[in-house]
């Protein structure tokens, strides 16, 4: 019979390289005490590489640049499908994610109806904010990273390149979540929203 770290390291070499790695991943294999001596000696042995706490990934070297590591977005995604929370984007990364901002954030700002909680990925800081159901219920992907980059630009202070923008991203929006979305923003988001339809 193999061993809990010999599964475990079978389970991440069938994984594509570049893949995530979470401890949740191998909860039928064995205790959480053992999946993580498990992960940490399979760090030791360069299978896996730890990017950020109880986060590892399968490595992937490129060539030209050497070895690539997951971004702090792919990160973001992994930990909020594991703890099976919801997130929106908020700030300046909900700028940088529109398009209306060329500059990437180091720090990406993240609403959870999960835990609080910070985490360093490389020179990026993720931070999970807790926050009311309410600001979670926006359907669209679009419509709800529209929301809360107004609110980060400010009421009326956008240009009217920022609008025009912002008015064509939200055309691609599905029609449904977009009505049901403008209902959840202030009134003067609202307005804005309003012009895509």
């Amino acid at each position: 019979m193999l061993s809990i770290e010999s599964n475990i390291e079978k389970a991440i070499k069938s994984k594509s390289k570049g893949s995530l790695v979470l401890p949740d991943d191998f909860r039928l294999l064995g205790s959480s005490e053992a999946i993580r001596k498990a992960l940490q000696r399979l760090e030791e042995k360069q299978i896996i590489k730890r990017v950020a706490q109880g986060i590892y990934v399968r490595p992937k070297t490129n060539k030209y640049i050497g070895e690539v590591l997951p971004s702090a977005e792919e990160v973001a995604i992994a930990i909020a499908k594991r703890d099976k929370t919801r997130t929106v984007p908020t700030g300046t990364y909900a700028l940088y994610a529109l398009g209306l901002s060329t500059q990437i954030p180091m720090k990406i700002v993240l609403l959870t109806d999960g835990s609080p909680r910070t985490l360093v990925v490389g020179k990026r800081t993720i931070k999970f904010k807790k926050t009311t159901p309410k600001n979670l219920l926006a359907k669209g992907k679009i419509s709800s990273l529209v929301i809360q980059a107004l609110k980060e630009i400010g009421i009326d202070k956008q240009t009217l390149d920022e609008e025009l923008k912002i008015i064509k991203l939200l055309k691609e929006e599905n029609p449904n979540h977009l009505l049901y979305d403008i209902a959840l923003a202030p009134v003067w988001i609202q307005k804005i929203m309003k012009k895509a339809l």
